[in-house]
């Protein structure tokens, strides 16, 4: 039976949807197309109807997860994206992570097709935090935006460290903790930085 536009469009969204998720869990090289197209219920053959290559899914895929984690940032100021983001459920989580925490590393050795799709993911999410973030008066954006960068790196960071441990291994959990409120005190610092700045009654 012939596949509609339709279809077929849902179709291709389903197999990225499956890869951007599996490629989280397991990082690119991780998986095959095979076992990936059979994950999304389809076979091996229908792939090249739908991608050039593995590589253009890759960037594909990056680039809808990246979309997916600025989705579920918006609407939260940057101390309560830390709580979420700097846990043990986003960590334990990785599947259905942040893409940014779970593929950076395998980004950084990947083709500039990919980088460039990361530049652009972590750019929008730090436009998403900037617009939670700005406060009245904000003067200066410039630190504001340096702030935001710190924090998303830390958190980053942290959760990537914490992975690298054995699962549930104290230390593990220690790097959680120890980096959640060293971030969270300072954007209490920043914020206190920047009122100071613009002087009393701005």
């Amino acid at each position: 039976m012939r596949v509609t536009k339709a279809q077929a469009e849902r179709n291709r969204a389903h197999i990225v949807a499956t890869a951007a998720r599996l490629f989280r869990e397991r990082g690119y090289d991780g998986v095959g197309v095979a076992e990936l197209m059979a994950a999304a219920g389809f076979t091996h053959g229908g792939f090249y109807k739908h991608f050039r290559s593995k590589a253009d899914l890759m960037a594909e895929a990056s680039a809808s997860g990246l979309s997916q984690t600025a989705a579920r940032t918006e609407g939260l100021d940057p101390a309560e994206f830390v709580e979420r983001y700097v846990s043990r459920e986003h960590r334990d989580g990785r599947g259905d992570g942040c893409t940014v925490a779970a593929l950076s590393g395998d980004a950084a050795r990947q083709s500039v097709g990919i980088k460039t799709e990361f530049a652009a993911g972590i750019e929008n999410l730090l436009t998403v935090l900037q617009a939670q973030s700005d406060r009245p008066g904000d003067a200066d954006r410039g630190a504001a935006r340096a702030m935001l960068i710190d924090m998303l790196a830390h958190s980053v960071g942290a959760v990537m460290l914490s992975r690298a441990c054995p699962d549930g291994s104290l230390l593990a959990d220690e790097i959680l903790d120890v980096c959640r409120k060293g971030i969270l005190a300072s954007l209490t610092h920043g914020y206190s930085d920047q009122s100071e700045a613009r002087g009393p009654g701005v």
